[in-house]
């Protein structure tokens, strides 16, 4: 039965690593299959086999379609193209404990009567409701929005879409594993307020169980908020005790990445073993002093109930996370197994929890929290089953300790490219700390109306914290590298098992040779005169890394998104250390747009960065922060590995008129191989172009071309564009955004000249490699990495 669950796993997960969904019909040669398979007699040696052998395909089978069926139902659910940026009344319920963010406040909304005639909207829906204006369309003054309740609302909404760059996060599958089919935001005709834009309460409450919880969850965050009025870390008590993990700073979340104790952070499945095992103890404790109540049912049985109940209770109200249900199911496979008076290894209840969890999230597999939170507890079910350890509390949490962080290292270095080296210091005091102290005393404070038990976790909370600062503080407190290639972490985990073998095992050190290919190979790079090229999609903005055989450039930095997130720490850092880049030889940012300089701080406080050069103001944060900066102007040039490096524009006068905006003081890049050319030209316009066309023209010639200006009609004229003559043209803009890049006159005019076209909103990072004779090589992202939850129209081909 084991290895048949495997299977199934198995199976739900391949599905999810598909182009396109496969036609439910092929469901139906499964009851074949299993029919086939328990007809056939058990005792004979072969048949036996292949009756195994059926019953893993039928399970495997049953995984894959059962996940293909989950998602045909769920892509059913979509919001139609034409009804994007539209005008749409609804009503609906908040279906979620509301998220405050930098400008309003975000929730999940459950549609359900659309009042726009013909409309169509999925049922559950992702809204955010701004305080102040939202582009060029102000929205309502912000009103109180508590879960549960129901509401009519205007809304503008929009398919899923999220940046696509290799190794990036995608907020297209973590939308469909939530069931957001649509996102977007309320909307009010300027100067109306909430009644009069058609936006109001319908009802205080809508009475069922989903939303009564919620409602709940919202009433212990307001208590927090109350009885620990800006405190430090009182987002860190709420996330434990209710899961909104929002609620934690960025600059406390990189503290725990660091210690390696970001698992103890949320409510995780050791929290939820900690309160089950309250519950079974205390109903335990009780049940055995009652006579009667023990000859109607035993006192273990009675307490396992419970336990499980207050297992479940805690996952609900913490959103039920992966490390969540995995807890829970392997509670309940324990007390189902007590009640039925049978025993179960601890691997049958690990792999019946896994099933579970893939059978009722079959998107819990893209979640890293579920191969951690699975793998943490595989772990030590294989050091600890069957084994006799020497006597000692502490020598036994330290081999735990040291194979848990052992066997997790190859999914740490795919899924985040990084370790933490001090995580079993710093968990050897936090575990105890956060789960012994903070977690009982911020639940009992979560239920009683007691301030003191809320601060006194606080206290607690906040020398810990202490602790945590200065661990992490530490220069080598975590091990960074490129992302490994899939077959150097199948080689790890065998080195793992291996060297986790017990104790007399001959040659255990053997083990480390399996986990060496994943340090030593490395990410390939480009050969002497050959030039890489990579236009990240960074929304609306611009962001382009440039690498030559032993250098590497960026240019520009993408837009900041709000006061804690930006391109560079969300999109670039990710991205330089997954290609395995480790420093920035120098970084250009082209002129003072949020959308190219955005990102340009968090890169020189993440990134080694040797040298600035750019057209922003000496004031400016980048230029304060970096190094060495200068200003770029043209004639600057230098040659790297063969490549050599042109700035063409501006020239010096231009830095002394200051009438001029910072579009016509971008820096224009020229790079040249002996495979080819490409020109970023920023966001110059047409004053710049003709200039450049006068004082430059024979320089302007390339076969890339990242558009001027996005595509914007002020800039890429029929002069330029021919001047330039690009092989290929790449726009670089946001899904639907408000400017309306590319605009299609300007799109025409590529086209007309032969370029092959591409987009960021549609291709994701386009990569463009000068290494061959023939001409440059372009790959897409989208294109390169398709799945069956991307929008068909947002492909490259088109959906074909």
């Amino acid at each position: 039965m084991r290895g048949n669950l495997l299977a199934f796993v198995l199976g739900v997960w391949l599905l999810q690593q598909q182009a396109a969904l496969p036609a439910l019909a092929w469901a139906w040669a499964l009851p074949v299959l299993l029919l086939l398979a328990l007809g056939m007699p058990r005792q004979l040696g072969r048949v036996r086999l292949l009756r195994a052998g059926l019953l893993l395909l039928a399970f495997f089978g049953a995984g894959f379609f059962w996940a293909a069926f989950m998602a045909h139902q769920r892509l059913a659910d979509a919001l139609p193209p034409a009804w994007e940026g539209r005008d749409i009344r609804l009503v609906g319920v908040v279906a979620a404990l509301p998220a405050e963010t930098e400008r309003g406040i975000r929730f999940a909304f459950d549609v359900e009567r659309v009042l726009t005639r013909e409309a169509l909207v999925p049922r559950h829906i992702q809204l955010t409701y701004y305080a102040e204006g939202f582009g060029r369309e102000p929205a309502a003054p912000l009103p109180v929005v508590h879960a549960g309740e129901r509401w009519q609302f205007t809304v503008r909404l929009k398919r899923p879409h999220g940046n696509a760059n290799p190794h990036g996060f995608d907020f297209e599958v973590w939308a469909l594993e939530r069931n957001l089919r649509a996102t977007g935001y309320v909307y009010a005709p300027s100067g109306k307020g909430t009644e009069e834009g058609g936006n109001r309460r319908l009802a205080g409450m809508v009475y069922r169980p989903g939303y009564l919880v919620e409602r709940v969850r919202e009433r212990i965050a307001q208590r927090f908020a109350q009885a620990l009025p800006g405190q430090p870390y009182a987002g860190v008590l709420k996330a434990l005790a209710v899961g909104e993990q929002n609620a934690i700073s960025p600059q406390q979340w990189q503290v725990f990445l660091r210690t390696g104790v970001n698992h103890l952070m949320s409510i995780s499945g050791l929290h939820v073993t900690m309160v089950s095992g309250l519950a079974f103890a205390a109903v335990y404790w009780l049940w055995r002093r009652s006579s009667r109540l023990t000859l109607r049912l035993p006192a273990r049985k009675a307490a396992a109930a419970a336990g499980v109940l207050a297992a479940l209770a805690y996952a609900w109200l913490s959103g039920f996370g992966v490390p969540t249900q995995r807890t829970l199911y392997m509670l309940a496979v324990v007390a189902a197994a007590l009640w039925l008076n049978r025993a179960n290894s601890a691997s049958t209840v690990l792999i019946l929890a896994l099933a579970a969890v893939a059978l009722f999230d079959p998107w819990a597999v893209f979640a890293p929290g579920f191969w951690l939170s699975f793998g943490a507890v595989a772990v030590i079910f294989y050091v600890g089953a069957g084994r006799v350890w020497k006597p000692g509390l502490l020598r036994g949490w330290a081999n735990v300790q040291w194979a848990v962080t052992l066997g997790l290292v190859p999914a740490l270095l795919l899924l985040f490219q990084q370790v933490s080296l001090i995580s079993p210091l710093a968990n050897a005091f936090a575990i105890p700390v956060v789960s012994l102290a903070v977690v009982p005393l911020t639940l009992a404070g979560a239920v009683l109306p007691l301030d003191f038990l809320l601060q006194l976790a606080h206290g607690i909370m906040a020398g810990c914290m202490a602790l945590l600062e200065w661990l992490s503080a530490l220069p080598d407190a975590v091990w960074q590298q490129h992302a490994p290639p899939g077959w150097t972490v199948m080689a790890a985990l065998a080195g793992v098992v291996w060297l986790l073998l017990p104790r007399g095992f001959p040659a255990r050190w053997l083990g480390a040779v399996g986990l060496l290919p994943m340090f030593l190979v490395l990410p390939p790079k480009p050969e002497p005169g050959a030039l890489w090229l990579t236009v990240l999609d960074v929304g609306q903005g611009l962001a382009v890394t440039v690498r030559t055989a032993n250098h590497a450039l960026l240019y520009d930095a993408g837009p900041r998104f709000n006061n804690d997130a930006d391109s560079g720490n969300r999109i670039i850092a990710p991205y330089l250390r997954a290609a395995g880049i480790k420093k920035l030889d120098g970084l250009i940012v082209s002129h003072d747009d949020n959308d190219h300089s955005g990102g340009a701080v968090s890169v020189l406080r993440e990134v080694p960065v040797g040298w600035l050069a750019s057209s922003l103001p000496a004031s400016h944060p980048a230029v304060e922060q970096a190094r060495r900066a200068l200003p770029c102007y043209a004639g600057q040039s230098w040659e790297w590995d063969g490549v050599r490096f042109e700035m063409l524009h501006p020239t010096l006068d231009r830095y002394r008129d200051e009438a001029l905006k910072d579009n016509a003081r971008g820096c224009v890049l020229k790079i040249t191989s002996r495979f080819g050319a490409a020109l970023l030209p920023a966001d110059i316009e047409q004053d710049s172009e003709r200039e450049l066309l006068a004082r430059a023209p024979d320089a302007l010639r390339a076969a890339v071309l990242v558009a001027p200006h996005h595509g914007s009609r002020t800039s890429s004229t029929e002069e330029f564009v021919r001047g330039v003559s690009p092989e290929a043209a790449i726009f670089t803009v946001g899904y639907r955004n408000r400017f309306g890049h590319p605009r299609p006159d300007i799109v025409a005019r590529y086209a007309a000249l032969g370029s092959r076209l591409y987009r960021t909103d549609r291709s994701g990072a386009v990569e463009v490699r000068f290494d061959n004779p023939a001409g440059p090589t372009v790959r897409e992202s989208r294109g390169l990495e398709r799945r069956y939850w991307r929008n068909a129209e947002n492909r490259p081909d088109g959906g074909a």
